[in-house]
C-alpha cells in the first residue's frame, strides 16, 4: 500500500520567520516520520521544488510589497499557483489549508472542488486588530467571501481555542465538522537553561544586561501583539528591562531606557532568547493560545499574557499563569511583581514546563491529523 499524500497549504514557509509557517513546518516533519508523503504549497522569492527531511516544498514566485510597506503578511503570488495547486491537490490524498485568509488558501480550495480531493481547515486567529480601517475592512470582506466558502465546504475546521471557534462558527463553519486542535511544540529546543551560566552565556551572546531581571517579548511589532502595550507599562527605574524579539516597527523601541531589540531570530536564536530571560509577556489580542506563549512555557518561563477566552480549553492554574486585562496599569502592576519576587517565578516556570511537556507535544499532534484526514473520506 502506498503512503498517505497530505498537501499542505501556506502563505509562507521557513525560512520566512511567523507562527504559522513554524507550525507547518513542523506538522510536515511530523507527519513525514509517520510514513505520509507530504508536499507543502506556498509562496517564495521564485518558484522552485526542492526537498529537504522527508518534505517537498513548491514554492510559487510571490510579490511581497504589502508585508514590507504595510506590515501586513499577505503574498500575492503569480498566476503559476493555480495550475500547481490543481496538480498537487489531483495527487493528494487531502488538501490542509492553513487560514483562510490568504491566495494560497482560496486557490488550494478552489483545487480541491475541482479535483474532488477532500479538504481540511486549520484557522489560527479570527480578525486581527489594525490600525488601518481598509485592512480591517477587508479583513471582513475576505473572511464573508472565500472564507465562507472554505469553511463550508471543509470536511474538518480545526481551531486552537473557544475565541476562535466562535469565529469561524460566525463564518459558516459547521458546528458538526469543528474540532479543537492545540499547537505542538519541541520541548527539546525550547527548554529552560540548564544552569546560570547558560543564562549568562545567552545575554552575553545577545548583549544584554547580566545584572537584571529581563522581559521577553517575541513577536511581530504590530498593534494586535501588544508591544506598544508593553513599552506604555514599563517603568525604568523599577529594575527591569524589556527585550523585543520580532520583526516589524521598531520605532518606538529605539532610543528607550532600558529596552533592547534583537531582531527576527531563528528558532534556535529564539529558544536561547527564551534562556536569556526571566519572564516572558504578550499582552496580544485574539489570539488565545499563540505558539510563542507555548514555546515560553517550554523554556520554563513564567508567563503573562492578556485574559482570553481561547484559554479555557487548556486548563491553566491562573495562580501560576498571569492572565491580565489588556490594559496598561494591570499589565504594570504583574510586571512590577513579576520581576521583584524570585520565588515566584521560580514557581511560575516549573508549571510552565511541566504543563508544556504534558500536553504540546508535535508526535501527538500529528497522530490525530492523520487520524482526521483518513476520517475525512466518510
Amino acid at each position: 500500500m502506498r503512503p498517505y499524500r497530505v498537501l499542505l497549504v501556506s502563505h509562507y514557509y521557513p525560512p520566512h520567520l511567523g507562527g504559522i509557517e513554524n507550525v507547518v513546518r513542523q506538522e510536515a516533519l511530523q507527519l513525514a516520520a509517520l510514513g505520509a508523503e507530504v508536499t507543502v504549497l506556498t509562496s517564495g522569492a521564485r518558484s522552485r521544488t526542492s526537498t529537504a527531511d522527508g518534505v517537498r516544498v513548491v514554492e510559487v514566485a510571490a510579490w511581497n510589497g504589502i508585508e514590507r510597506r504595510a506590515g501586513v503578511p499577505f503574498p500575492v503570488l503569480s498566476p503559476a499557483l493555480l495550475p500547481a495547486a490543481l496538480r498537487w491537490a489531483r495527487w493528494a490524498d487531502a488538501v490542509h489549508l492553513h487560514d483562510c485568509l490568504y491566495l494560497t488558501s482560496w486557490t488550494a480550495g478552489l483545487a480541491a472542488a475541482l479535483t474532488g480531493t477532500p479538504h481540511l481547515l486549520t484557522q489560527h486567529v479570527g480578525l486581527v486588530e489594525h490600525p488601518s480601517a481598509l485592512v480591517k475592512g477587508v479583513q471582513r470582506a475576505v473572511y464573508a467571501v472565500a472564507g465562507r466558502a472554505l469553511l463550508r465546504r471543509a470536511r474538518q475546521v480545526l481551531t486552537l481555542n473557544a475565541s476562535v471557534a466562535d469565529f469561524v462558527r460566525s463564518y459558516g463553519a459547521r458546528p458538526e465538522r469543528m474540532r479543537h486542535l492545540a499547537n505542538g511544540v519541541d520541548t527539546e529546543l525550547f527548554r529552560p537553561a540548564a544552569s546560570p551560566a547558560e543564562t549568562a552565556a545567552a545575554r552575553e551572546r545577545f548583549a544584554l544586561p547580566a545584572d537584571r531581571p529581563l522581559v521577553l517579548f517575541a513577536g511581530r511589532l504590530v498593534p494586535k501583539k501588544g508591544y506598544q502595550l508593553l513599552l506604555a507599562a514599563h517603568d525604568p527605574a523599577a529594575g527591569y528591562d524589556l527585550v523585543f524579539a520580532g520583526d516589524g516597527d521598531s520605532r518606538a523601541l529605539r532610543g528607550r531606557p532600558g529596552v533592547h531589540h534583537l531582531g527576527t531570530l531563528a528558532p534556535a536564536e529564539l529558544a536561547e532568547a527564551y534562556r536569556a530571560c526571566d519572564v516572558f509577556a504578550l499582552p496580544s489580542t485574539a489570539e488565545g493560545f499563540p505558539l510563542t506563549v507555548q514555546e515560553a512555557m517550554a523554556s520554563g518561563l513564567p508567563v503573562l499574557t492578556t485574559d482570553d477566552p481561547g484559554y479555557a480549553p487548556y486548563e491553566l492554574d491562573r495562580e501560576l499563569v498571569r492572565l491580565t486585562p489588556r490594559e496598561v496599569e494591570p499589565l504594570r502592576a504583574a510586571l512590577a511583581e513579576l520581576t521583584t519576587d524570585a520565588g515566584l517565578r521560580a514557581r511560575m516556570g516549573r508549571y510552565s514546563r511541566e504543563h508544556a511537556r504534558a500536553a504540546f507535544g508535535w508526535g501527538r499532534h500529528a497522530e490525530r491529523l492523520l487520524a482526521a484526514y483518513r476520517g475525512s473520506h466518510g
